[in-house]
């Protein structure tokens, strides 16, 4: 019978360790987060209300665009309180994209000028 209790005494700690784990965050946290998010999409509204053209528009919609992802990721994803190798493997992906694509913008416009060099004519013209 003294078998019996130690285990029941088992089985009521055991859930309370587990929710010492898991952490409860504060609703403040993401209501201040949803704040920043409306606010940012409002930033990136007036962008087309004002008619930024060219680069500025493309920079601000680019940058207003990955404030809010890294918000959302950060916050609603867990991803701020997550181990620093999981967001290594969330991050460094993108950011070699990101790389690749800056190594292959050059090779671009060489393919370009090449082109126009011995066709005499934009593609498509």
């Amino acid at each position: 019978m003294a078998q019996a209790t130690v285990d029941n005494s088992a089985h009521v700690q055991a859930p309370a360790a587990l929710s010492a784990e898991h952490q409860q965050h504060p609703i403040k946290l993401y209501l201040v987060v949803w704040g920043l998010l409306f606010v940012l999409s409002v930033c990136s509204y007036f962008v087309d209300y004002f008619q930024f053209q060219g680069y500025l528009r493309w920079s601000l919609i680019i940058v207003f665009m990955l404030l809010k992802a890294g918000l959302i990721v950060a916050v609603f994803m867990h991803m701020a309180w997550e181990r620093l190798a999981l967001i290594y493997a969330i991050l460094l992906p993108p950011i070699a994209v990101l790389v690749f694509v800056a190594l292959m913008a050059p090779e671009a416009h060489y393919t370009m000028l090449t082109r126009l060099a011995f066709f005499g004519a934009a593609p498509g013209n």
